[in-house]
């Protein structure tokens, strides 16, 4: 006797549960019930034949079977969600979900006036808006359009370089009355700096530009670019921020111009079926032109 092929409904709540680790959980974020939560579980198991979890004091512990279909489920909701997407818009008109992904600093620093001025001209959109320093799947459709501050590699991609940010070491003016200012990158040693906390690739490849950049001699580290810009502003010590943000508040002076300097490339970037999607089309031109007027800044 064969078994119907497992509904959508199975996957999404074995991916909740998966994500929330306890069927509590995925009924919270689903809007269920529990024993619902219990019979799509039961049910994809019966339906693929192995179990999927196992019950442990701490909740449910996925199997290494579940670990196995997890990229799959994912897939399914990255496609279900952008298929709910393109439903979203009318054909010929600039109307519609569009999702975005960009890092941080960009979410929150840049993006916003440019999103605002967008959705004054099209009201009918609609902006996701997805944080992430996370180099986000277009492939996959995780997101419609992505800013980048690496070159995007896949060859389905519609890229678009937008030149180059300049990022440079700043601190605030009341730290500086306080502990005056370094002479050198070695004079750091006597500062309180700011920086990253773990080592990743992209890190890793930054840091081989500026030799003698240590995470021993950071004083508060965080891998989250917004609480390293927010210790910068409030007085905490010296942090790398952008050259352009900083010039926003003029109680953030720059410090060692001539000892540290990076230059990050901004991309913008969709995949190339959405490029005549006129919703899609509308919110990438206009990313463009305010990106592009921020990098020149």
């Amino acid at each position: 006797m064969t078994h119907p092929d497992p509904s959508w409904d199975l996957y999404r709540t074995f991916l909740a549960v998966l994500r929330e680790g306890s069927l509590s959980g995925a009924a919270r974020s689903l809007g269920l019930t529990q024993p619902t939560v219990g019979r799509h579980v039961d049910a994809l198991e019966q339906a693929v034949g192995f179990p999927l979890f196992t019950r442990s004091q701490h909740g449910l512990a996925p199997t290494p079977a579940a670990g196995e279909l997890r990229p799959y489920a994912e897939a399914l909701a990255s496609t279900t969600a952008a298929l709910l997407r393109a439903a979203s818009g009318q054909r010929g008109a600039v109307k519609g979900v569009v999702r975005v992904s960009a890092s941080e600093i960009m979410g929150v620093e840049v993006l916003p006036p440019i999103l605002a001025e967008l959705r004054e001209r099209h009201p009918g959109l609609t902006i996701e808006l997805v944080l992430s320093n996370a180099v986000e799947d277009l492939l996959r459709r995780d997101a419609d359009i992505a800013v980048r501050m690496v070159e995007p590699a896949q060859a389905a991609l519609v890229a678009r370089r937008l030149g180059s940010v300049t990022l440079g070491m700043h601190a605030h003016r009341r730290y500086l009355d306080r502990h005056g200012a370094p002479d050198s990158l070695d004079d750091l040693a006597r500062h309180s700096v700011i920086g990253f906390d773990r080592e990743t690739p992209a890190i890793r490849a930054l840091l081989r530009r500026v030799p003698g950049i240590d995470r021993g001699r950071f004083a508060l580290r965080a891998d989250s670019d917004l609480a390293q810009l927010a210790a910068i502003r409030a007085g905490f010590g010296i942090g790398v921020c952008q050259v352009a943000l900083a010039r926003r508040d003029p109680d953030l002076v720059r410090v060692l111009p001539d000892g540290f300097e990076l230059k990050l490339g901004t991309w913008l970037a969709m995949h190339e079926n959405l490029r005549s999607t006129p919703r899609c089309r509308a919110v990438f031109d206009a990313l463009a032109q305010g990106l592009e007027g921020h990098v020149e800044r």
